[in-house]
């Protein structure tokens, strides 16, 4: 029996487990499949995954979590550098794909493996041996200072917070997901594969997302929608001129954003078109989950609920203090403690010991209040969001999310650009809902200071054609030009 995955031995064999567009394997063939392939790989120290989106990055995830072997995934879209680093850092002995893909050069020097699934290859599901604290996968880190870090994610900590969301999202086997998100991220691969798959439940991956996909998918029986904010975006755009995806989106048990936040702007319309809710969690890579709106708690557009079952969450002062006031104001650093968190950072005992404080507690960089029943609001990243103006500590989160109730703004992202007075200014970078008439700094520093507090509101204002972002959708500010 597999302790990840029960039901690939356990659970019925003809039920369907992974679906990538018009190909299925059900849990018989996944088994069988991923069992061949453990025989291939077994003992081959780590192994690299070209994560395209297709069935055979589960099978070959799969079959290296069955067979105890580390593995890397790989993003597709990387550059031969990026690609280089992460080779030479965590030195796979061989990498698999789906036949048929063509590999860059910066993979010439690999064995390659191709991974059959289709539903043809005939093994068994090994005994597994591997422990709870032996590595899993090694997934990178967008590198935002110097080359990506590998984070290695043990086996007991993809264990413990999918079980812990199945507490909080009611999650079972009888529920179908729907997702078109990337397979190299915790997002896309640890929830949105490997959860259907330790519930004895389905995925279907839309192979690239569309708003049709989902309406389609969530009106044939599928119970959940996992996307990204940019996802979430598009559907509100999309609603009110598509009925049938308004009703699909209706019926869902389901609908989960994570991986950056979604504007109150975009939940509100989504909930006024289909009257569910959003619900958001918060996590990274090093963490896997932290934090969620549960199922059956109260839905509240702009947090990402409360802590998971066995995660500890506090927040810190820049000293380290503890801040134990619950008042939805004052900013901290969020910090955690619990079975859901990385081992290390791979080769890197340096960034290892920087990422721990001497009490074990991760330093997650991120920055939020907590409102008196404990709900987390995020404010934004330490390094990028977290402006200090006129004696007061900012988060860009909140004005982001005021700026984006402005009808003439369709995007928004502020920063902070230093100021003698001030210590900070306050920037605002915006894609105009009509670029012909674009709102003024004036209009909006007045629209914030109404809805925030004066103090709040920006300084300067950009008017940009679009915002940068990664393949995740979160707005690189870097890129920007802030500071």
């Amino acid at each position: 029996m597999s302790t990840l995955f029960p039901a690939l031995t356990d659970g019925p064999p003809d039920r369907t487990a992974l679906r990538f567009g018009q190909r299925s394997l059900t849990y018989g063939e996944l088994g069988a499949a991923a069992g061949a392939l453990t025989g291939r790989i077994g003992g081959a120290g780590r192994v690299a995954v070209w994560a395209t989106p297709v069935l055979e990055t589960g099978v070959a995830v799969v079959a290296a979590l069955l067979a105890g072997v580390p593995a890397v995934p790989l993003n597709p879209k990387s550059g031969g550098k990026e690609l280089g680093h992460i080779l030479s850092d965590s030195a796979p002995s061989l990498v698999l794909a789906a036949p048929g893909d063509e590999l860059p050069a910066a993979l010439g020097g690999l064995e390659r493996v191709d991974v059959d699934a289709d539903g043809r290859a005939a093994g068994a599901v090994p005994e597994e041996r591997a422990a709870g604290s032996d590595p899993a996968l090694v997934v990178y880190t967008s590198g935002t200072t110097g080359p990506p870090k590998g984070a290695v994610i043990p086996r007991r900590a993809i264990a413990a917070t999918l079980d812990a969301l199945a507490d909080a999202w009611q999650w079972t086997g009888d529920d179908v997901l729907v997702h078109g998100l990337p397979l190299f991220h915790v997002h896309g691969l640890v929830l949105g594969v490997l959860g259907p798959l330790r519930r004895g439940g389905t995925v279907r991956h839309l192979g690239r997302f569309s708003t049709a996909g989902v309406a389609e998918e969530l009106g044939s029986g599928a119970t959940m929608l996992f996307g990204v904010p940019t996802m979430y975006h598009r559907i509100a755009q999309t609603l009110p001129d598509d009925p049938e995806l308004a009703e699909a989106l209706g019926g869902a048990r389901l609908l989960v954003s994570g991986s950056a936040a979604l504007p109150v702007h975009d939940h509100e319309r989504i909930t006024a078109a289909t009257g569910r809710r959003v619900i958001e969690r918060y996590g990274m890579t090093e963490t896997l989950m932290n934090t969620s709106v549960r199922a059956d708690g109260e839905p509240r557009a702009g947090t990402v609920g409360v802590p998971l079952p066995g995660v500890e969450l506090r927040l810190v002062e820049e000293n380290g203090t503890e801040i134990a006031a619950y008042d939805g104001e004052t900013v901290g650093e969020i910090q955690v403690r619990g079975p859901n968190l990385f081992t290390e950072y791979l080769n890197r005992p340096d960034a290892t010991a920087a990422a721990f404080t001497a009490d074990g507690w991760f330093r997650t960089g991120d920055m939020a209040v907590r409102d008196p029943d404990g709900y987390v609001r995020i404010v934004g990243r330490k390094a990028t969001d977290l402006i200090k103006s006129g004696g007061y500590k900012i988060g860009a989160g909140e004005i982001e999310n005021a700026l984006l109730e402005h009808p003439g703004v369709r995007e928004a992202a502020v920063t902070g650009e230093p100021d003698p007075d001030l210590g900070e200014r306050i920037v605002a970078w915006i894609v105009p809902a009509d670029p012909q008439s674009p709102p003024q700094l004036r209009e909006l520093a007045e629209h914030v200071a109404r809805r925030l507090a004066p103090h709040k509101r920006p300084r300067v204002l950009h008017h940009v054609d679009v915002l940068p972002r990664n393949d995740m959708g979160k707005i690189m500010k870097r890129a920007l030009g802030h500071g």
